[in-house]
Parts: C-alpha cells; sequence; structure tokens
C-alpha cells in the first residue's frame, strides 16, 4: 500500500507504514493479553471463593447495564483444564487455580470502581493502598500462560490388594493384584502371574480397571 505527500506541488507516492507485520504467534498471543486502551489495567477483584463465575457474569451484567463496557475489556476466573484419570478412563476438568479471585482489564473511575466494588459477592480488591494496585504485565502474562498448561491430576477408587484387569500392553487381559499405588505419578504396581510365579509390574492409572 501507498500513501500520497506533496512535494514542489507534485503528489508523489510512499510506502505506507505497517507495524506488527512480522508478529509471531506468540507475539499476538501476548499483545492480546496486555493489549487495552491507554488508561486500562488488570486488577484483582476477590470473590467469594467457590462464587468467582457467577461473581464474573454479575459484574458483566451490571457494567452493561450501567452502559461502562467501553471501560472494562475483560473479565477473566483463572482456571486450568486437568486431565483426571479414574477407572481406567481420562477426562478433562475445569480447575481454578487462583480460589477467591478474578481478574480484571479494565479503566479505574469514580463510576467503575464502585459499581464493581458494590457487586454482591465481591469482597473487594486487591491492593496497598486505598486504591486498587494494578497487575505489572509480567504478572498477567505469567497467570495467563499457566492458564494455558494441561495439568495432569491422579484420582483413584482404586486400593491395595484389589484385584484388577489389565486394559492395555504386553499384559493385556492379564488378571492381577495391586500391590501398590503411587498417585503422585498416576500408577499402580500390579501382582501378575507369570509361568507360574508371582510378578510385579508397574502400569498406569489408564492400564488397569477393577473387576
Amino acid at each position: 500500500m501507498k500513501k500520497k505527500r506533496v512535494k514542489d506541488n507534485l503528489i508523489v507516492d510512499e510506502p505506507l507504514e505497517v507495524e506488527n507485520e512480522e508478529l509471531t504467534v506468540e507475539e499476538k498471543e501476548e499483545e492480546d493479553i496486555l493489549e487495552a486502551t491507554p488508561n486500562q489495567r488488570w486488577y484483582v477483584i476477590n470473590a467469594y471463593s467457590g462464587h468467582e463465575k457467577r461473581v464474573a457474569d454479575m459484574i458483566k451484567q451490571r457494567i452493561d447495564i450501567a452502559q461502562l463496557s467501553e471501560y472494562v475489556s475483560k473479565i477473566v476466573v483463572p482456571t486450568q483444564n486437568k486431565i483426571v484419570v479414574s477407572d481406567g478412563k481420562k477426562k478433562s476438568v475445569e480447575e481454578r487455580i487462583l480460589p477467591g479471585y478474578i481478574l480484571i482489564r479494565m479503566e479505574l473511575t469514580d463510576d467503575t470502581w464502585p459499581l464493581i466494588r458494590d457487586t454482591q459477592g465481591v469482597i473487594g480488591f486487591a491492593g496497598m493502598d486505598k486504591k486498587p494496585t494494578p497487575l505489572s504485565n509480567n504478572e498477567v502474562k505469567a497467570i495467563m500462560k499457566f492458564m494455558q498448561i494441561e495439568q495432569p491430576a491422579y484420582q483413584s477408587s482404586m486400593a491395595v490388594d484389589d484385584a484388577v484387569n489389565i486394559l492395555e500392553g504386553p499384559f493385556k487381559d492379564f488378571p492381577g493384584k495391586i500391590v501398590e499405588i503411587n498417585e503422585g505419578k498416576g500408577t499402580v504396581k500390579v501382582l501378575i502371574s507369570i509361568f507360574g510365579r508371582e510378578t510385579p509390574v508397574e502400569l498406569d492409572f489408564t492400564q488397569v480397571k477393577k473387576f
């Protein structure tokens, strides 16, 4: 694209300057996290634990009704997807990583501050002074990136001495007995009979199921 300027009464074509044309995907994600109007910053709202999403929805509704949406661009309840393994099956569950806290990107004004502060379920803004203290960009980026990481979590209804069936691997369909459970690693040690001898094998939670 080109723009035009006047030089010695002649119109001259000049190339337009294009900003952020070579941003990487990571840089674009980071820009989206931090992007806001010059007066908007990220703040932390303290809410009753277990009610974060309901409080966040109420804040959004009140902002919309008061027609203050131009001052609030994002409301985030920090959560993380965790992979839970139970009875040989995996499922993804959403877990709060900062119970009792909500992040909000907003312009702090005489209208937005009391409206949010007085929302039912809000305990207050986090801050060292009388006014809310904004988060630094590094703090915001760290929280947002942590939210994007799936963390393994292991939940097991099995116990030592339980009889199990092996679901996959070289010992598929072998029966066995649990002799050890490691919830930190998500593994079990199972005694199986090979050539008439009991042999311990270590397996993932997903590889066994109780009879």
